[in-house]
């Protein structure tokens, strides 16, 4: 591990942030060597580690990780979005992980987190399963049919591409988000007696649950905002990242007493200065989670861009980081 960034582990650093050059995907180069940082911070005392991925699949990957629950096959097939469960770096480290756990005791085990929101490029599922986890925590039934409809109205790809076939600004999608709202302020309401009557663990996987649906809905109308592309879009990349930017606050909450965390993503998603995207003609822009983050907790946010080779940065510029990680690419 590089000496710059060992410097920032053992500097007030919470979240040390290590951005990817490239999807894992798309090139491998980058898995190999993320796993080796986390091996080595581990020995700093970090104990968790955050990478792009969906917060609410990555629930069964930790389950696996600090509890032996589930089979590596199963996790890796279905505790991923991107189809990143099929990256040979991330099978490593979750089988790594899981044997570092084992015969150690609750508080020394390792956790495993994903922060992304439940969407793909194109498109973005119904909420109907984070509702009905949340209903079910609280003991409480709510007829969701008449509002939600069919899920394929929410999860086809004309939902998120076309303004004027989304249905995030319908009257039933402004009465679910009422009703995520309701729910997520209900699970504050009766946290004591939830948590007594189940556990502090199961009251935090309800909130990912309601979270994941207001935040769903949230993208889901921001998908039929009637404004230009450019903005449009831009917005929906912006209110990916704050979910993003959330779900880290969540899990540093979650970690405080245990130790720092690590966290991985594609640089544009980490860097402190405003990203930048060319797609379809359109210069997209929008505040990362890693701005957002640097502006809300300052120093306790340390981010290391990577790259794949030493003569520069592709579509990322070095202010945005306290240091830079040239990665070799594999031939």
């Amino acid at each position: 591990m590089r000496q710059d960034i060992r410097e920032l582990a053992t500097g007030v650093c919470e979240l040390l942030a290590v951005g990817e050059p490239a999807h894992p995907s798309r090139d491998a180069s980058f898995g190999p060597v993320r796993n080796e940082i986390f091996e080595e911070l581990v020995g700093l005392g970090f104990r968790s580690v955050a990478l792009e991925t969906d917060r609410v699949a990555a629930l069964a990957v930790d389950d696996f990780v600090r509890g032996g629950i589930g089979s590596l096959d199963a996790v890796m097939s279905d505790g991923f979005s991107h189809g990143f469960g099929a990256v040979e770096a991330n099978r490593q480290l979750v089988g790594w992980m899981r044997e570092y756990n084992q015969d150690r005791p609750d508080a020394e085990r390792l956790s495993f987190y994903g922060f992304d929101a439940p969407t793909e490029s194109t498109s973005a599922p119904s909420p109907r399963s984070y509702l009905e986890h949340a209903l079910d925590y609280l003991g409480e039934e709510l007829d969701l049919v008449e509002l939600l409809g069919d899920d394929e109205r929410w999860s086809r790809q004309e939902a998120i591409l076309d303004s004027g076939t989304s249905i995030g600004a319908t009257a039933e999608a402004v009465r679910l988000r009422a009703v995520a709202d309701d729910l997520l302020t209900r699970l504050y309401i009766r946290a004591p007696e939830l948590i007594a009557a189940t556990s502090r663990a199961a009251w935090y996987r309800a909130r990912v649950h309601a979270n994941a649906a207001l935040g769903l809905l949230r993208y889901h109308q921001q998908a039929a905002q009637q404004t230009d592309e450019t903005t449009r879009v831009s917005g929906l990349l912006a209110v990916r990242d704050a979910i993003m930017a959330q779900n880290l606050l969540e899990i540093r909450t979650l970690e405080d007493l245990r130790g720092r965390t690590l966290v991985c993503a594609q640089n544009a998603h980490l860097q402190r200065n405003r990203s930048t995207l060319q797609m379809g003609g359109m210069t997209l822009t929008w505040h990362s989670a890693g701005a957002i983050l640097d502006s809300l907790i300052g120093d306790r946010y340390a981010v290391v861009i990577s790259t794949l080779d030493a003569t520069g940065l592709d579509r990322v510029t070095a202010e945005a980081a306290d240091a830079i990680l040239p990665v070799v690419k594999a031939e």
